[in-house]
């Protein structure tokens, strides 16, 4: 690994590529808020805005503001985000819709805890670099009520007939895991504590299956592998950016031990996970090797290659092993080779199996300004922390 040559490779691609293409692009200078929905050349084909991706770019410009450079640029892009959401983002009691149309009359009910997730983590980001009291109370208010929420998230919008087949779904728990790192430092410490302990717990023992190694998406409420499409489903993305999350908290709470399992299920993860026959790391799979209910489980996505090479490089700098440094060179050359828009900037988000660019979108409903350029931050801030060490 030629770390001078990959820091050079990371800055360039975020710098010069990715940032600028969302700072020229998305924002709304009519309406506020930004635009995501946009075609390979940067050209808005849909207005409507969805409240998580606009809370994603609000916490990207606050974090870049916080952690790489104050730049007025960066921090301007991200209050523009958040007046928007201020003015339309939630209903009366707090509760953050999923989609408004262009000018933020709600369009979709705040069905979604996800919206809420995001918009506690850009509030946070928001007040780190304001000081702005009101944003830290967005923050709070909205984590309260996520912890309120998580046993039922979806509430009197949850489609299934409860008590038959009761699962609980992998991804709020990893979300948290995050999400309390965010904005420790606003809340009290007892109840980081036991959040942190609670989601490690849920993350590392009870969603991952010692017998197998892999993680599940979704188990019974005692933690048991059920056997149906939604009990087997794996997705090896989500998966592997808990895992560096977890490395992140074993970091803080001084459990090296901890860091050693997220790598180990890491590289487990990959080696079930990535397509030999034509390279990438599928969507979704099936723990028994059964179609996936997902007719698209064999594409290749643009955040579940960033989220791995975060993973490896975090790994690597914990551990200094070295197939968390073999893995990083394969899934960096798949990455750059197929995702990335040497002509126009930003990422291509979906590939057919092959490593074919399936939509030449740029963002939409589901990708935004955040898997790729947070990805390239993570990616560039270890790089340089695995430089210090050397």
């Amino acid at each position: 690994m030629k770390i001078d040559q990959l820091i050079s490779t990371y800055k360039t691609e975020l710098f010069d590529k990715v940032l600028p293409f969302w700072q020229n692009y998305s924002r709304d200078a009519e309406f506020g808020g930004y635009f995501t929905c946009l075609a390979r050349d940067g050209e808005v084909y849909d207005t409507d805005k969805f409240i998580w991706l606009q809370a994603r770019q609000v916490w990207q410009f606050a974090k870049l503001y916080n952690s790489v450079e104050p730049r007025q640029e960066w921090l301007d892009m991200a209050l523009h985000g958040a007046g928007f959401l201020e003015k339309h983002g939630a209903d009366e009691n707090g509760k953050w819709y999923f989609s408004l149309n262009r000018q933020g009359t709600p369009l979709v009910q705040p069905y979604n805890i996800f919206s809420d997730c995001f918009a506690t983590m850009a509030f946070g980001q928001l007040y780190k670099a304001t000081g702005e009291e009101r944003y830290a109370k967005i923050a709070k208010d909205t984590f309260y009520a996520i912890l309120e929420r998580q046993d039922d998230p979806k509430g009197q919008y949850n489609k299934l007939v409860p008590g038959t087949r009761p699962l609980k779904n992998f991804a709020l728990p990893m979300i948290l895991s995050n999400l309390a790192l965010e904005i420790e430092s606003l809340l009290p410490a007892s109840l980081i504590e036991e959040t942190l302990d609670k989601v490690i717990h849920e993350v590392m023992e009870v969603f991952y299956q010692e017998d197998t190694g892999l993680i599940l998406e979704n188990v019974s409420p005692d933690g048991q592998f059920v056997d149906c499409f939604e009990g087997r489903l794996l997705n090896p993305g989500h998966a592997i950016e808990a895992m560096w999350f977890m490395m992140d908290l074993g970091e803080k709470l001084h459990r090296p031990e901890l860091i050693e399992k997220a790598v180990d299920i890491t590289l487990k993860t990959l080696e079930y996970g990535w397509d030999k026959e034509h390279g990438g790391v599928f969507y979704f799979m099936d723990l028994k090797g059964y179609p996936p209910q997902q007719l698209e489980w064999d594409q290749k996505l643009w955040w579940v290659h960033l989220e791995t090479l975060v993973a490896l490089l975090k790994g690597y700098r914990h551990t200094q092993n070295d197939a968390c440094l073999q893995w990083f060179e394969k899934v960096h050359a798949y990455a750059f080779e197929h995702f990335s828009d040497p002509e126009h900037g930003e990422w291509f988000g979906y590939l057919n199996r092959q490593g074919e660019v399936l939509l030449p979108l740029k963002g939409g409903k589901w990708k935004g300004c955040f898997h790729v350029p947070r990805g390239l931050m993570y990616c560039l801030q270890t790089l340089e922390q695995i430089k210090q060490q050397e």
